[in-house]
């Protein structure tokens, strides 16, 4: 839903569950079980088993109906499994619901011959070594590496860029199912320290704790109640500072609200207790903040937003005494975003008077700082600036294609950084003094590559390279573009092996909100799908950020049936062009993605042959009742507002299944831990999919235990359920998997 909050550092594991890296930061950036019996399936499964043609009869699990009716507005809406958004893990009916809803699929699934080869390959394309992009703090380099089909990726450190890498923290000791993952980090200025976050079972939740890097030693500093946060270290290494909200009471934390978010100062060596509140909305209780110090360390930058795409702007100089809050930007019109600085003269990114972005500097000794362009806005969507040995280095998207741009501090052009190819780059972090800074590179056909690159040379060489178990001299991407239902033209790219010229089966992805894009990136996942003589395809719908503020804003609020179109178009065009048969198409999206394929199944039953929604928002009436739900008002308009609530309920997955029309074969997949968006969503769609006449197709739910949104989620669980999915796409669009 809400991008995951990531550490500074981008991490260049371009593999497709859990979110890739977003086009730019934000700035925070069955009650009716209890006498019935196991509920197996009975099938009908012919000799050809692996024909879509075949169709199993299931007995789905008896769903009690509620009688809860509610009249928004004069508008009559019965809502009968409600009670399905209570908490799996403390209501019993719930999750007596899940274990037989679960048995269900699972017996489907293990018809599917499909299963088992899909898991075995993916295993092997997993199995490669693949790192991050290394932060360099002290001299010391500080990185992630994953040997293979480790559950989770391993921080290790090196003294010298090219020396041999120590183990730091390796999370895969820490429980025995894999699922407690090492998330948010930072090291201190001098390397001498790491403060580091771990979440448990895919929760937002974080504890923070402290490493001695020269020793290994955990420290006894313990921060809980962390959530959505950054971790930035004093230049001094006396501290950090850290987000958090307040201590939910007893047993509700994985149901809390995301209210009175709140900036702190963590002195080493004390408790928590004694934390030093920095900065806190308490007038604007949904506001999220994220932080940035300068690399002088002398300066904290605020940024503060409800999840709307605008954030406010404000400066703590930590010379003074007080530590005094200084409001730069105290409206909610643009995105800021810092770049670096030279003394006080402050350089960012922002959308004002710029829908796609440009650079431009705020001298903060003034007592009203002018905004100067230094690099107006271009042809093309900043994605990315960065200011590193004297340079500014700037990622554009152009046609979702990262292009890197050189510019000196006075905004004048200095050359590009020649890429490798046409793909994705991500990372040029470094300081405005070093030379030495590193960069990934992916594409679709192209796992990471991480480079050093010198800045005054404008050279790169290779730092690590991925080698992975596929030959990619034989897939094919193109990019192509087609109209939507208004004319709109919309980028879509296409993957394919070399000798796939006919129509085959094809998956349909897209995302389409919070202005996030997905630009081209490796993933060991959809290539065990083109692999097998798939077609994989990306449409960048409305929504995103692929052409800027304009785009997001033509794909939200009261334009969001436009992405809808959009998508919807990508299928027609598929077909009309022979690149996807005319019963083989498969689509596929999580959380605001999942909703979008709820929505578009909704519409146009008629068009897919299966349907795989991961982690959606289905009720579009009630998303605003959970944990971080209104943060996303600003993107989906108020349920409590008449002209959203009418919009909403249009399109609600959950509100508007039809009854009497043939639906493709479903099969959504949730986590009991997500608490992002909370798995009620889909236990109330799949109940209603399931209830309804929409032919005898599966429509089944796939839930995760010890998972949530998609971070930190361990490898093999990434394996067991992208088997799950593809071989369910695969029997229902004809794909003969071998």
């Amino acid at each position: 839903m809400i991008k995951n909050v990531k550490s500074r550092q981008e991490v260049l594991e371009f593999d497709f569950f859990g979110f890739r890296p977003s086009s730019r930061k934000t700035p925070m950036r069955c009650a009716a079980l209890l006498a019935l019996p196991l509920f197996f399936a009975t099938y009908f499964v012919s000799a050809c088993s692996d024909s879509a043609a075949t169709i199993p009869t299931i007995a789905y699990p008896e769903t009690k109906r509620g009688d809860v009716v509610e009249k928004p507005f004069g508008q009559t809406i019965a809502d009968p499994y409600r009670w399905l958004e209570n908490d799996v893990r403390s209501d019993k009916e719930v999750a007596a619901w899940v274990e037989s809803q679960n048995k269900v699929t699972n017996a489907y699934l293990d018809t599917l011959p499909g299963r088992d080869i899909f898991k075995n390959r993916l295993k092997q394309l997993y199995n490669y070594e693949r790192f991050s992009i290394p932060v360099k703090k002290g001299g010391r380099y500080f990185y992630f590496r994953n040997s293979g089909v480790q559950s989770q990726r391993v921080l290790y450190v090196r003294d010298s860029v090219d020396g041999a890498g120590r183990v730091l923290i390796d999370p895969n000791t820490w429980a025995k199912d894999g699922a407690t993952a090492l998330a948010e980090w930072s090291a201190s200025d001098d390397g001498t320290r790491l403060a580091y976050a771990v979440q448990d079972g895919g929760m937002d939740w974080r504890t923070i704790r402290v490493l001695d890097v020269n020793t290994g030693k955990v420290l006894g500093d313990e921060i809980k109640w962390a959530r959505f946060t950054t971790i930035e270290w004093a230049k001094d290494g006396s501290g950090f500072f850290y987000a958090r909200f307040p201590e939910p009471k007893q047993g509700a934390a994985s149901q809390a609200n995301v209210e009175n978010h709140a900036l702190y100062f963590h002195a080493i060596g004390t408790p928590q207790t004694q934390d030093r509140l920095v900065y806190v909305t308490p007038d604007q209780p949904t506001m999220l903040h994220s932080l940035s110090i300068t690399k002088d360390g002398r300066y904290v930058a605020i940024f503060s937003s409800p999840g709307t795409p605008g954030n406010t702007l404000t400066v703590v100089d930590l010379q003074s005494a007080d530590w005094k809050p200084r409001k730069l930007v105290d409206n909610l019109d643009n995105s800021w975003e810092i770049v670096g600085n030279v003394g006080t003269k402050f350089f960012f990114q922002t959308n004002k008077d710029a829908p796609r972005l440009k650079v431009v500097t705020m001298d903060i000794a003034a007592a009203d700082p002018v905004v100067r362009d230094v690099v107006p806005e271009q042809d093309a969507v900043l994605n990315k600036a960065s200011l590193a040995g004297g340079r500014l280095l700037i990622s554009y998207l152009v046609d979702v294609k990262t292009e890197v741009r050189r510019y000196t501090l006075k905004g004048k052009a200095d050359g590009v950084v020649k890429l490798p190819g046409i793909g994705t780059a991500v990372g040029f972090e470094g300081d405005q003094d070093d030379k030495e800074t590193f960069f990934g590179f992916t594409s679709y056909n192209a796992p990471g590559i991480i480079y050093r690159y010198d800045v005054v040379s404008n050279t790169a060489r290779v730092w690590s390279e991925a080698k992975v178990a596929i030959d990619l001299n034989r897939i094919a991407v193109e990019q192509r573009f087609y109209k939507s239902k208004d004319g709109t033209r919309i980028p879509m790219f296409i993957v394919r092996r070399k000798d796939v010229t006919g129509p085959a089966p094809t998956l349909l992805h897209a995302y389409g909100g919070f202005n996030l894009s997905e630009p081209p990136a490796f993933s060991s996942e959809r290539l065990a799908w083109v692999e097998q003589g798939g077609v994989f395809a990306i449409a960048h719908i409305r929504g995103g950020n692929e052409y800027g503020k304009a785009w997001h804003d033509a794909g939200r609020r009261q334009n969001k049936q436009n992405g809808f179109d959009d998508f919807i178009a990508a299928g027609e065009y598929l077909k009309a062009q022979g690149i996807t048969s005319q019963d083989g198409l498969a689509i596929q999206g999580a959380s605001n993605g999942g909703l979008l394929i709820g929505a578009v199944v909704n519409q146009r039953p008629d068009l897919f042959a299966a349907a795989l929604p991961q982690v959606g928002v289905m009720d579009m009436l009630r998303f605003d009742k959970f944990t971080a739900g209104k943060l996303w008002l600003d993107e989906y308009g108020s349920p409590a507002r008449e002209a959203d609530f009418r919009n909403l309920f249009k399109y609600s997955p959950y509100h508007n299944i039809q009854s009497g029309k043939a639906y493709p074969a479903i099969l959504a997949t949730t986590a009991d831990t997500d608490d992002r968006v909370v798995p009620g969503h889909s236990f109330k769609y799949v109940a209603a999919l399931q209830a309804a006449d929409i032919g005898p197709k599966p429509h089944l739910v796939r839930i995760e235990t010890r998972a949530g949104h998609g971070a930190g989620k361990p490898t093999d669980k990434i394996i067991e359920e992208t088997a799950d999915m593809w071989a369910f796409a695969a029997h229902w669009t004809g794909l003969k998997v071998k």
